[in-house]
């Protein structure tokens, strides 16, 4: 599995695997003013709570370790703990702050300068210590929590639904995110896949939770540690399929076979070769199952996605909704809660009270009438620079050639959806494209063509691709090309929370997984959207679509990002649609090295 290069170093993989790791610091010695009592807004109460007061925890043969999830949740009552996370520009730092809510009334609270470093969650929010059987301290550690973990409701008229996001994003260019517990809810504070396996033997285990002292004197928390019996198991598949039963719970993945996933949240790559094997296996694995064998059950997905795989060749699995906490958690607020309507305010999708963007329902028949570009709120897209860079070989199919492979994502910033459906003429191979407005009202005012959909029938993909929706450029020092990507076009798809923080951002977007938007062969139209907020990642790691290198000179190149090349598409600003990454070039043939200097602050390959 590769590992995250450091500014300077040569890298070479014979293949590309690329893997972000949400790595967070522990920033030491925050500590918040007391509020003045006669003037400070009602603040949301916190709590530390256990669903269990014991769990069993699976330690699987061959795999890394034991994934710690204890169980334990941050509740929020009196209102929602709500964080907006930001950064000016990659020259800037990211910072947070406190919203707080009264009524119609929002006030916000800076958080200190420092605690967070990147977009993953608060850094050593968690103190976790475990004891064996004896009383020996066999593990003591701090984890990361994110906000948006897997959360649901501890009381019944708490909101049906959580309006935050739901997962933190770790792509290493984020620009703005959302982190929340709604009230009434509660969020897992185990970091999921984010976090490192551990070692624990077979046996019994006693585990201490609490929330650090930095977060309890910032938030208010009490000090309330949670104490968890803890129970390690040891696995195999080999037994549980030599006994005829399939196994109760999938084992985590171990990092060999989440290669080729990256971060949201990161992304598994779209053509790429680990993709197309995942998706290929599914069939396989279903028609054992069919047969009468136990089928292995599938692995959790890869530590940025925090959910089950989806088989987006290419793209990034964004994480379906997480599981829902049984309201009953916390049988005493029952006593103290009464049964009142939900108190909601922005709904789910909607960042500041303004309306979320329409048309995600396809149009059934192409337009009729003129096509007008109306003056209505476009979309905005946007380029960030590539990341996930290696130089890897050319495989069986092409022997003895190098290639760069990267990964690049396009968003909208907004402050419209990004709408474009496909008509098919009957029997034509193309669909052909057209571009959707709307007015406040989300009434359909205007569309116009806008190129062509193309189905790909590669084993994995098998959807339609918008054509020209992006390019790929390999430049020379002096910025003129030198080598252009193969690949232009893919189905849309919101696998990155760029920038929740814009106006009309979407925190919960459709689409976020290729089976709900792509089509099939016989389809006869189909609607693609990128949504306000997010972007889509795909992974240029396939010869075709990674960049040639085998003849270039060693020396500087920048990997341009390209969004909407020929200008096809309508939107606000076609002056932010170029990025470029500098990498080096070096090595030589059958074994070139590319180093990754710093973007600014961001220090990620």
């Amino acid at each position: 599995m590769m590992t995250r290069p450091q500014q300077g170093r040569t890298h070479r993989l014979t293949r590309p695997s690329i893997a972000i790791a949400a790595a967070v610091a522990v920033t030491a010695g925050v500590v918040a003013a007391a509020p003045d009592a006669k003037t400070a807004e009602p603040t949301p109460k916190l709590s530390l709570i256990a669903a269990s007061t014991s769990v069993t925890l699976d330690s699987w043969k061959d795999d890394p370790g034991v994934y710690l999830d204890l169980g334990t949740y941050l509740t929020s009552e009196n209102g929602a703990f709500e964080l907006k996370v930001t950064r000016k520009s990659y020259k800037d730092p990211v910072v947070a702050t406190q919203v707080l809510r009264n009524g119609k009334k929002t006030t916000t609270k800076a958080l200190p300068a420092g605690l967070v470093k990147d977009f993953s969650g608060l850094p050593g929010f968690a103190q976790v210590s475990v004891t064996d059987a004896a009383g020996k301290t066999v593990l003591k550690q701090t984890e990361a929590f994110c906000p948006n973990n897997a959360s649901g409701r501890i009381r019944p008229d708490a909101p049906a639904q959580s309006k935050y996001p739901q997962s933190c994003p770790v792509n290493p260019f984020t620009l703005g995110s959302v982190w929340g517990v709604e009230n009434g809810w509660a969020s897992n504070t185990y970091a999921g896949y984010y976090a490192k396996p551990v070692q624990l033997a077979a046996g019994t285990y006693t585990a201490k939770i609490s929330v650090t002292k930095k977060y309890r004197d910032l938030f208010g928390i009490a000090n309330k540690p949670q104490t968890v019996k803890v129970t390690v198991r040891e696995r195999s598949w080999e037994e549980e399929e030599g006994s005829g039963s399939a196994p109760r719970s999938a084992a985590p993945q171990s990092a060999k076979s989440a290669a080729g996933t990256q971060g949201h949240a990161g992304h598994a790559g779209h053509g790429g070769h680990e993709g197309h094997q995942r998706a290929a296996d599914a069939p396989a694995a279903s028609a054992h199952a069919a047969h009468g064998a136990p089928a292995r059950p599938e692995a959790p997905a890869g530590r940025t996605t925090g959910a089950a795989p989806t088989f987006n060749v290419g793209h990034g699995p964004y994480p379906p909704a997480p599981p829902a906490l049984p309201w009953a958690l916390k049988k005493e607020s029952l006593q103290r809660q009464a049964f009142s309507a939900a108190k909601v305010g922005d709904r789910p999708g909607q960042t500041d009270g303004s309306r979320q963007a329409p048309g995600a329902k396809a149009n059934a028949k192409r337009p009729t009438g003129k096509a007008t570009v109306p003056d209505v709120p476009k979309p905005d897209l946007r380029s960030l620079p590539a990341y996930g860079i290696t130089v890897s070989d050319g495989y069986e199919d092409v022997p003895g050639k190098d290639y760069l492979a990267f990964s690049a994502n396009v968003w909208n910033a907004g402050p419209a959806k990004l709408v474009v459906d496909g008509f098919r003429s009957p029997g034509k191979e193309l669909m052909d494209a057209y571009q959707y407005f709307y007015d406040a009202k989300g009434k359909q005012v205007g569309y116009t063509p806008t190129g062509t959909m193309e189905w790909d029938p590669r084993p994995g993909h098998e959807h339609w691709h918008f054509t020209d929706f992006a390019s790929y450029r390999l430049l020379k020092a002096d910025k003129k090309e030198s080598v252009r990507s193969g690949k232009e076009a893919f189905c849309l798809a919101n696998t990155d929370a760029v920038d929740y923080t814009v106006k009309n951002a979407n925190w919960h977007p459709g689409n976020t997984d290729l089976s709900t938007a792509c089509g099939q062969e016989n389809s006869i139209s189909v609607r693609e959207v990128l949504d306000v907020g997010s972007g889509d990642t795909y992974t240029q790691d396939l010869p075709g679509q990674s960049f040639d290198i085998t003849g270039l000179p060693n020396g500087t190149y920048y990997i341009q990002v390209l969004a909407n090349p020929e200008n096809r598409l309508k939107e606000t600003n076609h002056k932010n649609n170029s990025a470029l990454r500098k990498v080096v070039l070096g090595g030589k043939k059958g074994a070139r090295t590319v180093q990754v200097p710093a973007h600014e602050l961001v220090n990620a390959n």
